[in-house]
């Protein structure tokens, strides 16, 4: 049976991650003081920990996945998990599988390696609107066996809090180290299950953030198309079209991850840590629907970058016509004094006999005939409407 790792994206919380065991069976869900030493009669074991804890416990953590599964990660797929630019993709053993699923969430920071488990004090700096510089990605990593999952997660990730918050209830009593809930809503049945509904958490955590981006976006087009709106940030505009270019490569990367995943279900076969039959169809719902759910993902983040190039166009296109039709109201005024100057400059020739130059009354004949020219001229131009503004 083949089993996934994924990757997530880390939040601005300070807490450091830690190490942290469940038991998850159909009569509930148990966290642990520390993981088990042997196989579950029934259920399985989640074990999360943060990419340094993973890194500092790898040898104990080998040792517990021999015990409650025979096999141990192989080094390259440890070298994965610890990996904190690896892309999305899928791979697989004959022993558990392993899928790498990068997470656009609310952030800034990555893990500080000077200070391992917390997050950066500088955040990295980017220009463009705000919830750009905010979107931030790195890996979560999930190795699913049989009965065990473990999750490795980066510093001040909220996805392990999140959904672990969502399983658990308050601490039973007499037992300090331990928090059980009843099974008053659906629990993940296997690994694999619990794996898929993390990843679909993970995606949901994008869709939270359409409005904000759409809204965003949505005002600099508006700044873009304001007529008399002089536009100069141009390299923030430049930089928001590249993040957006890249959520779009991290959306395909998933995408492609997760056909892997479900081509690979395609060879399962049901058995007990499956959930049987049943248990085997629901994962294959499920994981079509996280990739429905990464389809519109990628479906919005094409359509931001399509709204953004439009807005260009539309902004150069306005640009366009307002020279036109200030060019077309120059053009009109010279040619209405064009006359003018014609009539001027024939009386200010310099011959001793020119007609009503002699005469008391030639200035206002002159005056008013200039006059009479230019006002036709311009009430011609008005009705062909080359004075008018074009409609905005």
């Amino acid at each position: 049976m083949q089993r996934a790792c994924f990757r997530a994206e880390p939040t601005t919380t300070t807490q450091k991650p830690r190490l942290r065991s469940f038991h998850i069976q159909p009569q509930g869900v148990t966290e642990l003081s520390a993981p088990p030493e042997k196989v579950p009669t029934t259920g399985f074991v989640w074990i999360a920990c943060g990419r340094r804890e993973f890194e500092v416990e790898l040898t104990r953590l080998q040792g517990t996945l021999q015990a409650l599964a025979g096999r141990t990660l192989l080094d390259l797929h440890t070298s994965d998990l610890l990996n904190n630019q690896l892309p999305s993709h899928f791979d697989y053993t004959s022993d558990y599988d392993v899928l790498v699923f990068r997470r656009l969430a609310a952030g800034q920071t990555e893990t500080d390696l000077a200070s391992p488990g917390t997050p950066l004090s500088r955040p990295r700096r980017h220009s463009g609107p705000p919830v750009l510089r905010h979107i931030d990605t790195s890996p979560v990593g999930f190795a699913v066996f049989d009965k065990v999952v473990l999750s490795v997660h980066p510093a001040g990730c909220s996805v392990l809090d999140h959904y672990a918050q969502r399983m658990l209830s308050s601490p039973s009593a007499g037992a300090p180290h331990a928090a059980v809930r009843s099974a008053g809503s659906h629990l993940p049945t296997s690994p694999a299950d619990l794996m898929l509904r993390v990843v679909n958490h993970m995606v949901d955590g994008y869709l939270d953030l359409r409005r904000e981006l759409t809204r965003q976006l949505d005002h600099w087009q508006s700044e873009l198309l304001k007529p008399r709106a002089k536009f100069l940030n141009w390299s923030a505009l430049l930089e928001a079209r590249m993040s957006l270019h890249q959520l779009d490569d991290i959306c395909e990367d998933q995408h492609s991850a997760m056909q892997d995943w479900i081509e690979s279900l395609s060879s399962w076969e049901a058995d007990d840590d499956t959930g049987g039959q049943r248990g085997l169809e629901l994962l294959r719902v499920r994981s079509r629907d996280v990739l429905e759910h990464i389809e519109r993902v990628m479906h919005h983040v094409r359509r931001l970058e399509q709204n953004v190039e439009a807005a260009v166009q539309m902004h150069f296109s306005l640009q366009g016509n307002r020279t036109n039709d200030i060019m077309r109201t120059l053009t009109v005024l010279t040619a209405v004094f064009l006359p003018l100057n014609l009539i001027a400059g024939i009386f200010g020739m310099n011959f001793e006999f020119i007609p009503l130059v002699h005469r008391q009354g030639g200035f206002w004949w002159a005056m008013g005939t200039m006059a009479l020219t230019a006002a036709g001229l311009s009430v011609f131009f008005w009705r062909k409407r080359y004075l008018q503004r074009s409609a905005r």
